[in-house]
């Protein structure tokens, strides 16, 4: 009798033949296609960038070597622009007034924000954390102009709710927005009120990533209290304290909402900042030369401040 032999069904291929599965490679249209979509998905970014920040950007620094007010011709003066800034004494004194607003505002921002920050992460329940969070966050929101026009009402010397509640406790009214000293107070006030909750929150996450291991073992050192504070805390967020201030000196050396709302930069020029001598030598005098020639100095004087912040940083920040 003769055996038939059987071939397993089912299987398509002989038994011991192994398969092999080619890989697809993509043709040269799908290469081309992969290397240059995300160029396309990027290009409105890029183009709007390029538009509406980087030509504005060339065409100021152009701008401040020509005498132009929109009706002429612009003509070309060279550095005249930059010798009349130095020379205009409307300008030193903003500058002079930007950079003391700048030191005392961006101190009451920082020192409130840190105070604060370490106030709710440690004193506070979580549920309270997250209502502090949103509650000093809010002024941020909001238009600066608005703002301004309330804590205008408010400071008033005539009606304003400030002078009430001082007359309850026998303090005469207070003179806020038409001496020198109170207009400064008033608009550093409603400056720091409202921009300190974006620092806070740098605070607060920064705190929220020193470890808790860092303090069971300074107490164990002894450290307790401030000395904590000093000694653990304050190093470790060395580098949360090093953004919150290179982003709060920025913001401040270009403040304009607050002075230009609340005073006008007066009285006299005790509150004029140098952003503010930009808005009335461009739009109210129509000498732009000179308008971009104070945004170059000013652009410069930023650039200097936020370089000189990093290399002593080198000194004072400390990374875990």
């Amino acid at each position: 009798m003769s055996t038939a032999t059987s071939t397993p069904t089912g299987t398509g291929r002989e038994p011991g033949r192994k398969t092999t599965h080619k890989h697809s490679q993509p043709s040269k249209r799908g290469r081309v296609q992969q290397r240059w979509l995300p160029w396309v998905f990027l290009a409105p970014t890029i183009v709007g960038m390029g538009i509406f920040t980087l030509l504005p950007i060339i065409a100021s620094i152009a701008l401040a070597f020509f005498r132009w007010d929109i009706i002429s011709a612009p003509t070309f003066v060279g550095f005249d622009n930059f010798a009349e800034v130095v020379q205009d004494p409307t300008v030193r004194v903003s500058f002079v007034n930007t950079i003391v607003f700048v030191v005392v505002a961006v101190a009451l921002q920082l020192g409130l924000a840190l105070g604060l920050a370490i106030m709710v992460q440690e004193k506070l329940p979580a549920w309270l954390r997250v209502f502090f969070r949103s509650a000093f966050f809010f002024p941020l929101i909001l238009s600066a102009a608005s703002v301004s026009i309330f804590m205008r009402y408010l400071f008033n010397e005539q009606f304003g709710v400030v002078n009430w509640m001082l007359s309850l406790i026998g303090i005469p009214a207070v003179p806020w927005l038409t001496t020198p000293g109170g207009s400064a107070a008033v608009v550093i006030l409603v400056y720091v009120w409202q921009n300190f909750g974006f620092s806070f929150l740098l605070f607060i996450g920064g705190l929220a990533s020193i470890p808790v291991e860092t303090y069971e073992a300074a107490s164990i050192d002894g450290a307790t209290g401030w000395r904590k504070h000093f000694y653990v805390t304050l190093p470790l967020l060395s580098p949360t304290t090093l953004v919150a201030s290179v982003m709060a000196i920025i913001n401040a050396l270009q403040v304009f909402d607050q002075p230009y709302v609340l005073t006008r930069g007066g009285p006299g020029d005790s509150t004029r900042t140098a952003v503010m001598v930009i808005f009335e030598s461009a739009f109210q005098r129509l000498e732009f030369g000179q308008a971009s020639a104070i945004g170059v100095i000013l652009t410069l004087i930023i650039m200097a401040i936020t370089a000189a912040q990093f290399r002593l940083s080198k000194r004072f920040v400390f990374y875990q």
